[in-house]
């Protein structure tokens, strides 16, 4: 809970302190006007005012320009850039795609048969299955917590969240990264539920992958794929079986027979939906004008004050310290309450699962609190 103080004004928007509790609102402005309480962007996230114009021009557009518009490659170029200069790596380590799941398809057909890859237990599904698809690897499992310490020889890649789709924890990346370059392991971080509010030293990790339409606030369809460590330091590019024509070092030439493939991270690139990184451009703008260290202090603040209403309710959520992510056992019978309520929020293993993100207020936790009982002694 935040402590006492006149109003102030730091990086995530105005703070107001009433009653002795600080007070946020929502970052962003106009650009959000939802009609619920939406704290579910651990789901997926709100599409700002301005995407949405560009996707009805698209839409407009389209209607005598065709499907790829009049720029096929221009809005997703200018997403590749923006999201590399969101996670720190130059756009030409950055690949445009659609799904987790494909990207992680592209990594393991990367392995040698008989690799072991390492993953946390019960991590996200879109990430681990495409290893466990291949018969000739070995898929070995540890609790997040001690995945750094399960790292031995032998390992070829340690693929893992940097944060937990169902209760929020945050994985030790420095552990995992120092553990895996100590025994020649190669790094795939999937940032799907980091990126956007959670800082992250990508150029760390030989893979970093990320589905945009959580909280960097893009359509679905949006995918981002960076490639740091030796892959991003000189190491030559592997094989991308799935290249199609986008894929070429020039795409217009690309078009038929065998491609001669982009010397950058484009040689992975998916051909991809247009519509959705011509609205993916503008998230990412509004996510770069913002920062992501002030959307990590306000959604982290308002994750803390959640915290602390559950603890007043003698709740206690799963521990995920310094996560925008707040999951709690014993409440999935108030999902139906809450979204009768107009509450957006999810139940995920067993555990009602609150997302604070930029559009959030400190009215939106309270109005939550309020709906999951009052405190004890009121």
């Amino acid at each position: 809970m935040a402590g006492y103080g006149p109003r102030v004004m730091d990086g995530a928007g105005v703070a107001e302190h009433s009653g002795g509790m600080q007070r946020r609102a929502p970052l962003g402005g106009a650009e959000f006007a939802p009609e619920t309480t939406f704290l579910n962007s651990a789901s997926s996230g709100l599409l700002p005012a301005r995407s949405a114009a560009a996707l009805r021009a698209a839409l407009d557009e389209s209607a005598s320009y065709g499907t790829m518009g009049r720029d096929y490659f221009g809005a997703a170029t200018a997403s590749r850039a923006a999201f590399a200069r969101l996670v720190g790596v130059p756009a030409e380590r950055v690949a445009v795609g659609s799904s987790v799941a494909v990207q992680s398809g592209f990594v393991a057909g990367s392995l040698p048969a008989g690799a072991e890859v390492l993953v946390p237990e019960g991590d996200f599904s879109s990430l681990v299955n495409p290893f466990a698809a291949r018969p000739d690897i070995t898929l070995r499992t540890a609790p997040l917590e001690a995945l750094a310490d399960a790292v031995r020889p032998g390992t070829a890649l340690v693929a893992f969240s940097a944060v937990q789709s169902v209760d929020g924890r945050i994985a030790d990346l420095a552990a995992i990264r120092d553990a895996a370059r100590a025994h020649g392991a190669r790094t795939y971080l999937d940032a799907t539920q980091a990126a956007g509010w959670l800082p992250l030293p990508a150029a760390d990790f030989d893979f970093v992958v990320a589905g945009a339409f959580k909280w960097l606030l893009c359509p679905r369809g949006t995918t981002f794929m960076a490639f740091g460590g030796e892959l991003g330091a000189g190491t030559p590019w592997p094989a991308a079986p799935h290249a199609g024509w986008v894929a070429g070092e020039d795409p217009g030439a690309s078009n038929y027979g065998p491609i001669r493939p982009a010397a950058t991270a484009r040689r992975f690139d998916e051909p991809h939906a247009h519509y959705s990184y011509v609205g993916a451009e503008r998230s990412l703008a509004l996510i770069e004008e913002l920062g992501v260290d002030a959307v990590h202090a306000h959604n982290t603040a308002l994750a803390a004050h959640y915290r602390a209403g559950l603890a007043e309710r003698g709740l206690a959520p799963v521990p995920a310290p310094g996560s925008a992510i707040v999951s709690t056992p014993g409440l999935t019978d108030a999902e139906h309450r809450l979204t009768e309520a107009g509450v957006r929020i999810a139940v995920r293993g067993g555990l009602l699962r609150a997302s604070f993100h930029l559009y959030n207020s400190t009215d939106d936790v309270e109005r939550l609190l309020s709906l999951l009982g009052p405190r004890p002694g009121r």
